[in-house]
């Protein structure tokens, strides 16, 4: 079987490639194309799976071949794995800094840096699908292309169903509450429903039995983890629910964009520094056996160390624990997924497609993300409860939004694009969206016709 990484420098590639050195059933993975535009990423990527394989030292290791070409990348693929990113970290970077001096939020998926991230982003997943349509219409994509929610649903205008997203928030967070529930996560029911960096658990079933109230009544174990942290145990026995982790952004707004205008680096500059350092790292002539690994593993450890620090300083929780810096494993969800459709094995996984019936407020057409069953023929959206009116007018107007930059970016209409800014909950004014429209289009240069 083939699968084809797109963003195939990107940081994150050791896990998926990982997860595969890991899985030794028959009809596993056995070639890895790693497809980039940066071929200095590339050599550097390809060096630590290099490192990779021989610290795993196991038999038949998936051969890896890296490429410039688009093409040659995706003829003959069975799966293929989005994780690209328009504009870099740079663009991240400036991103939060075009939003941060309008004071509102500039993280790269929520709020305005979201819909500038999905304005760069949307033209170039359509074009990538496209392709893959033409030159390997039989594979299945996996995206994890940010906005996940809103790439998938732009990549599944020409891929249907034959493109699903992923993410892994509510995987570690379904998780996370498994265990404090005293379970295995894998004999949990998650009940999960939302878009994507915008979800509620509302529910977790063991053996039948919905444990989470359980949970809610016991303060200690609600500020152990952390999403209760983050929220607090009043505000989540309000709810009824455990929100992923993204919506601190939403429920505590003000806080954040106070912590995030404070800091002394936003998190896009911050990323964008350390990996400068380990590229340049990983990709020194000379370098012995085991260094570029080495140096993969010291960035990534401080990475998880650091993610959502504002968000934990404006809630005044401190430094992580060491319980939480495991993530959900994208990385073995897509290996999941992969062995789901590739060899019939049924699973149940929290994923992004299309809504079809499920949620009655939104249209067929829409991305959401749901616990769905995989097997042979995809992923199909099992029932959900409706969801509760706060939560319908935040997974509503955000949709919205998502459909503006759809739009915007298919007709290259000012208007369009100032509509999705001026209609995000987490943007106040439409003052404010045409100045940070105007901030994007200078920022950006792909973006400067809708100056």
């Amino acid at each position: 079987m083939r699968l084809t990484i797109l963003g195939g420098g990107g940081f994150r590639v050791p896990l998926v490639y990982g997860a595969l050195l890991g899985d030794h059933a028959e009809g596993r993975v056995s070639h890895v194309t790693l497809y980039d535009e940066d071929p200095a990423r590339l050599a550097a990527m390809a060096r630590v799976l290099e490192d990779l394989a021989a610290a795993a030292a196991v038999p038949d290791a998936p051969a890896v071949m890296a490429t410039r070409d688009l093409d040659e990348a995706l003829r003959g693929a069975d799966f293929v794995f989005s994780a690209i990113r328009v504009g870099g970290l740079e663009g991240r970077a400036a991103d939060e800094r075009v939003a941060l001096a309008e004071g509102v939020l500039g993280q790269e998926t929520v709020g305005a840096g979201g819909i500038a991230y999905g304005l760069r982003t949307v033209p170039v997943a359509r074009g990538i699908a496209r392709r893959i349509a033409r030159v390997a219409p039989e594979a299945w994509v996996i995206n994890f292309t940010n906005p996940a929610g809103l790439v998938t649903e732009a990549m599944a205008e020409e891929l249907g169903d034959r493109v699903i997203g992923i993410c892994d928030s509510p995987v570690g967070l379904g998780r996370r509450i498994a265990r404090l529930l005293g379970a295995r996560p894998e004999d949990a029911w998650i009940d999960y429903v939302g878009l994507n960096h915008l979800g509620w658990v509302r529910g977790l079933r063991i053996g039948g039995r919905d444990e989470l109230p359980r949970l809610l009544a016991d303060t200690d174990a609600l500020e152990s983890f952390e999403e209760g942290r983050l929220f607090g145990a009043e505000w989540l026995r309000s709810l009824g629910a455990i929100p992923n982790e993204y919506l601190h952004y939403y429920y505590f707004n003000r806080d954040t964009v106070r912590a995030y205008q404070e800091a002394a680096q936003t998190r896009g500059a911050f990323l964008r520094d350390q990996q400068r350092g380990f590229y340049a790292e990983a990709g020194r002539a000379g370098l012995p056996a085991g260094a570029a690994l080495a140096a993969w593993d010291r960035t990534r450890a401080e990475r998880e160390a650091t993610y959502m620090a504002e968000n934990r300083e404006a809630a005044g929780v401190g430094e992580r624990d060491e319980s939480d810096l495991e993530s959900g494993g994208y990385e073995k969800v897509a290996l999941a997924l992969m062995r789901a459709i590739a060899r019939d094995e049924r699973a149940t996984l929290i994923l992004n497609v299309r809504n079809g019936s499920t949620l009655s407020v939104l249209d067929a057409g829409a991305v959401i993300e749901v616990p769905c069953l995989v097997d042979a023929n995809g992923a199909h959206p099992l029932g959900v409860e409706q969801l509760p009116l706060h939560a319908v007018g935040l997974v509503t107007a955000v949709k919205a939004v998502e459909r503006e930059i759809l739009a915007a970016a298919a007709s290259g209409a000012r208007a369009d694009a100032v509509k999705a800014f001026a209609l995000h909950p987490l943007v106040d004014s439409v003052a404010v969206a045409r100045r940070l429209l105007d901030g994007y289009a200078t920022a950006h240069p792909g973006l400067a016709h809708l100056r």
